[in-house]
Order: structure tokens, then sequence, then C-alpha cells
């Protein structure tokens, strides 16, 4: 019937609203716990949350899992609808470490890295795994990143990236072996006017009702 419509009327284009953008972002059915709503080791949690946990989702047939929203480009935080019928932002719970956008194989490749030196908790190697992300990207934006560390981030950045050093200038250092962390090095140390992002949104992160603005 739409088909036929526009065929007779016209297409009218009509500006699609910040709550439209959430909506029609992919959709998942996670459980909420104790500890928050966990996805590929990534763990989403906010006070919001703390009617719900361990409790099943309204919706029948979903095992009483609950619907989560998610942008692709960057995994730094999470909607999911609650009885309220409203989509409600939860941020990853390192996402003021991780200062940039990533995706889901950004953070799976650095998993496969890590995944020999995980002898800790489940938390100790989620804040690991941020924290070599985090020297990842600060790697790859100062120029000082393999081809294959640039490759890695080049989908999810949000600007041109620096190009990547030349064979002859790597150290032993490539996407495959981390670099030492240096403890000068870290993106939390830098001055807050360069970096630092506001608590309640971050840099970068994604905006559906600034992205409607823009239409």
């Amino acid at each position: 019937m739409w088909a036929a419509l526009i065929a007779v009327a016209g297409y009218v284009p009509v500006p699609l609203t910040g709550h439209d953008y959430l909506e029609l972002l992919p959709v998942r059915w996670q459980a909420i716990t104790a500890s928050g709503i966990r996805i590929h080791h990534r763990t989403y949690d906010h006070d919001q949350l703390a009617p719900y946990r361990g409790q099943p989702s309204p919706v029948a047939g979903r095992g009483g899992r609950w619907e989560i929203h998610y942008n692709p480009h960057d995994v730094r935080q999470i909607w999911i609808r609650l009885p309220d019928g409203h989509l409600t932002e939860i941020p990853w719970i390192h996402r003021n470490h991780v200062h940039q956008p990533f995706n889901d194989h950004t953070w799976q490749r650095i998993r496969t890295l890590a995944v020999h030196g995980n002898h800790g908790d489940a938390d100790s190697h989620e804040a690991d795994l941020a924290d070599a992300l985090d020297q990842l990207m600060r790697r790859v934006h100062s120029g000082h990143a393999t081809k294959a560390e640039q490759a890695l981030l080049a989908r999810s950045a949000a600007v041109p990236l620096p190009t990547a050093r030349h064979p002859e200038d790597d150290t032993g250092q490539s996407a495959d072996r981390p670099a030492q962390q240096n403890e000068d090095d870290s993106i939390d140390d830098l001055d807050d006017e360069d970096t630092g992002p506001a608590a309640s949104t971050g840099f970068g992160l994604y905006d559906a009702y600034e992205e409607a603005d823009k239409w």
C-alpha cells in the first residue's frame, strides 16, 4: 500500500526526530543482572537500572530479556526500554576513560590480543581492556600507530586519522602486540580543557537529538 500511494501522491519527506533516530537503531535483547547489562564483556550500568536488576522484562516471548538499542559505530552507551516505554541511555562503566568512538570489531580485536593475559576477575579484565583500547587510540591519534592499528580504528573514527608509521619507523609494536603502558601515557592525565568530556555526554558520543537538529 505504501508503494501504491507513493506512485499516486508522491513522496513527502518528514524530518526524523531524535526519538526516531533512537528507535531506528539496531536492537538486541539482554538481561539486567546485579552488575548491570553485560554485552561482549562490557558492562553498562546506571542507578536507573536499580529497580529492575534481576527482574524479567514485561515483554512476553523474550525469555525475560530487555529491549536494548545500540549504535554499532559507537558502543560506549546503549539505550534500554524501561516499563515507562521510553528509551533510557545507559553508559558503559569505562566510558569516561575511552574518549573516542569505537565499534565491536575494535573491541573484539582488543579482547583477542589480551585473552592470554587474562588471569584476574571479570571486572579487572574489563578495566584492562579499556586501558588497552585507550592506549591504542592514543597511538593512532598521535601518529605513532602501525598501519594495522590505524586500520583497526579507521571504521569508527569521527575525524581523519594521522598517517601510520612507515615500517622502518616501527619499533616492533603492532595491533598483534599492544605497546607497554607508559606511566605518563594515559589520556586521563591530559588537561581537562583539551580532552575532558562533559560528565553526562563525553567527547564525540552519539547524540540522536543533535543528529536530528542537523536536518
